[in-house]
């Protein structure tokens, strides 16, 4: 029986056949686990001795007509939807960071029956996930098998960095992949009209930063110099639109 089967055999037995109520003529869980799958399959990143990492961390934003429906049985969904997940991911034999954890949110603008997935790499450091299960419909699916944090490279864990904006604000950096940019797909969200939707990428392998430009309408700029790709050294200034963002690196 594969994950997607095993999933709906547990979506009958929820709530009383509650979700097939729910989810009539409006968005259904099958197609959100699907577009949670292809996420992961589209942010793989090969670590150091070959292992691939996908996101732990998966945003779904609902309708406002589709998440009031949904608000009583949020939780729940999140928890099946962490564990099926979880499971695919052991099946492909890839690794993530800690726990799948899945979080249902209210995305305003969606029409009824449409969803969003935002997937990213979630290391459990500085802010903490909400609490499992818990009323907002977040839910900490504790791993399953072998896969746990990778390593940061040879010699130890990985390094602490982040992002300093002018007015000091700090953005810490998890191992994978970060966007910047201004658009809700954004993992790193600023809010300056001369940076790009999705304007740039940064990649975390534990040990080296490289930030890559997503063909931004005004380009990025380290240190006075436009650049499509560059790994970053302690110190290096970043320049998107209006907004300078230094390079730092902890310990």
């Amino acid at each position: 029986m594969s994950v997607l089967q095993r999933f709906e055999k547990r979506l009958e037995g929820l709530v009383e056949g509650a979700f097939a109520k729910v989810f009539k003529g409006v968005v259904h869980p099958v197609e959100i686990l699907n577009a949670m799958q292809r996420e992961a399959e589209a942010h793989k990143a090969i670590l150091a001795g070959g292992r691939t990492l996908v996101p732990n961390r998966y945003v779904i934003d609902l309708s406002p007509y589709d998440h009031s429906r949904l608000a009583p049985y949020a939780a729940a969904l999140a928890q099946e939807l962490a564990q099926s997940q979880a499971e695919f991911i052991g099946e492909q034999g890839w690794t993530v960071y800690g726990d799948v954890i899945v979080e249902i949110e209210r995305g305003d603008g969606l029409d009824t029956g449409m969803f969003r997935v935002t997937a990213e790499v979630y290391t459990g450091a500085d802010v903490a996930p909400p609490p499992a299960p818990d009323p907002y419909g977040g839910y900490n699916q504790q791993q399953a098998g072998g896969y746990g944090p990778p390593p940061g490279g040879p010699g130890g864990p990985a390094r602490n960095v982040r992002l300093v904006s002018g007015d000091g604000r700090s953005y810490p950096l998890s191992i994978g992949s970060t966007v910047i940019g201004r658009g809700d797909q954004a993992n790193m969200r600023l809010p300056d009209v001369g940076i790009s939707r999705r304007h740039a990428r940064l990649d975390f392998d534990g040990a080296q930063v490289v930030l890559t430009d997503l063909g931004s309408t005004n380009g990025t700029m380290v240190n006075g110099q436009r650049v499509s790709a560059v790994a970053l050294n302690p110190g290096d200034m970043i320049q998107l639109g209006t907004t300078t963002l230094t390079y730092r690196v902890d310990g």
